[in-house]
């Protein structure tokens, strides 16, 4: 039951808590959302539309994704986040890869969004 409890927790804090990437070398057509502005110092685990996995704009492969964070979090960070950065047209399982990751390591995720678009303009694009 704890870890139904856990799940539900990171949802809600993934949706309450959107961000926007700066990722110009990759090209990721985040999801459109409501949200804040994060600082380009976090760590990005890019998803493209093809299911390649980026790193900090770099590369990845998909078995080296939970050592590499491993690696960058050792450093006495008090509170490890990373953000994940999905094309919207991306696979749900690749994300929930990304997820499952944070969950067993206990890291915080945030799930970057557009938000730069109002809900009039949502609705134009999608008719």
């Amino acid at each position: 039951m704890a870890s139904i409890t856990d799940v539900i927790f990171l949802l809600l804090t993934f949706f309450m808590l959107t961000a926007s990437a700066n990722q110009s070398a990759l090209s990721v057509k985040l999801p459109n959302a409501k949200g804040q502005e994060m600082p380009a110092e976090r760590v990005y685990v890019a998803v493209s539309i093809e299911g390649k996995y980026f790193l900090n704009k770099e590369e990845i492969a998909k078995e080296q994704i939970e050592p590499a964070l491993k690696a960058l979090f050792i450093k006495s960070n008090p509170s490890p986040t990373f953000v994940i950065a999905a094309d919207e047209d991306a696979l749900h399982k690749d994300v929930i890869y990304l997820m499952d990751i944070a969950n067993r390591n206990k890291y915080k995720i945030l799930i970057a969004t557009n938000p730069h678009i109002s809900d009039e303009e949502s609705i134009r694009s999608e008719q």
